[in-house]
């Protein structure tokens, strides 16, 4: 393939500059036609889950296109673009939390898009709040965030909310990891949305008080505390759970014998759902292909690979589930809250300054 490098390599800079300007341009008109054969998406994602490589290698089969991924955690991701700028090459970013997404959204990270066929296959409430210009970004899977418990020690009808975690008959039981993690930051959002910010900083500080140690560590460290009786009750995403459901280990065949799961709230407003999501970047080259892959995520085959590789929801509606993990926890469906996550994300910096009031580390 030719470029201006090679063309340097081949004549040398002084013997290029003397060429025609006719010549120069048939070269470099050559060059342009072989780089337009080769489609390429370039891919930030934060999604770090094996099966998602079939998802990838099935959209080059079907479309041509090639992928070029770039692997980081959402922070990382989020801070390459800032520091790119108008240069960076990416096409379309993948995250997986609507805290997240939404910083990157108010950041002006995202290009506004126009696809039929994504406002047709998404939920409102799964994406960002559509605009004269398009939607900013897409949610593609869900998980919901649920309440582990101790079978011996505790009782599920004293952790069957999300607001009697804060009830002194929890006090020395609760571990969560850090409370500015954006797992637990969209959690605590949508309670935001739900108690208003009074009652919702007043339930934080029981939280606190209820702490059976200082929150650390990630979500399946939750579950193994519960398991190992340091923990009473935690929080925890459901496909950590999926995990361990769906593992052969005896180490984990172990642990699911000792611990409950509760979908919260059912009595009431619902659990509390995230997103992992996608959108095209405000610098991206490639608009065209990118949109057919955000399209292509919600296709039936993709939707499949979440909910069968990663123990996550598809967030297609008409997508049936087969992952015998999920429907053994919620018995073949729970009732989820059905507020916005846009709503949730933006929420977030209130909720942390809430945390930093109440000393939630």
């Amino acid at each position: 393939m030719f470029n201006s490098t090679s063309l340097r390599f081949i004549f040398g800079k002084r013997a290029l500059a003397r060429l025609t300007p006719l010549v120069a341009a048939a070269f470099m008109g050559l060059a342009g036609r072989a780089t337009a054969q080769e489609p390429v998406l370039n891919l930030y994602s934060a999604r770090h889950y094996q099966t998602d490589e079939a998802l990838y290698t099935n959209f080059t089969k079907a479309t041509g296109i090639k992928i070029n991924r770039v692997d980081a955690d959402d922070a990382g991701i989020l801070a390459r673009l800032k520091a790119e700028g108008a240069a960076s090459p990416a096409d379309v970013i993948l995250l997986v939390d609507a805290a997240r997404l939404g910083k990157a959204d108010m950041d002006g990270l995202f290009r506004p898009i126009k696809s039929p066929a994504l406002e047709a296959a998404i939920p409102a409430q799964f994406r960002a709040k559509s605009g004269p210009e398009g939607t900013t970004w897409f949610g593609f899977s869900t998980r919901a965030r649920v309440v582990v418990y101790d079978k011996l020690r505790v009782k599920k009808a004293d952790v069957d909310t999300y607001e009697e975690l804060a009830d002194p008959k929890n006090k020395g039981l609760l571990c969560t990891r850090s409370g500015s993690h954006p797992y637990n930051l969209s959690l605590f959002g949508a309670v935001t949305e739900h108690l208003g910010e009074a009652k919702t900083e007043t339930w934080l500080k029981g939280l606190v008080a209820n702490m059976a140690r200082t929150p650390k560590g990630g979500d399946t460290d939750q579950i193994k505390g519960v398991a190992s009786g340091e923990c009473g009750v935690a929080l925890s995403n459901t496909y950590y759970l999926a995990r361990i459901l769906r593992s052969d280990a005896p180490e984990d065949k172990a642990i699911a014998g000792k611990i409950g799961v509760v979908f919260p709230n059912q009595q009431s407003w619902g659990t509390h759902v995230n997103v992992a999501g996608a959108a095209v970047a405000k610098s991206a080259k490639n608009v065209s292909n990118a949109v057919k892959f955000l399209e292509y995520l919600a296709s039936p085959s993709a939707q499949n690979y979440f909910a069968d590789g990663n123990n996550e929801w598809p967030i297609v509606t008409s997508v049936k589930v087969n992952n015998p993990a999920l429907q053994a926890m919620t018995g073949g469906s729970f009732k989820s809250e059905n507020i916005p996550v846009s709503a949730v994300a933006n929420n977030q910096t209130k909720v942390q300054q809430m945390l930093d009031r109440v000393g939630y580390k």
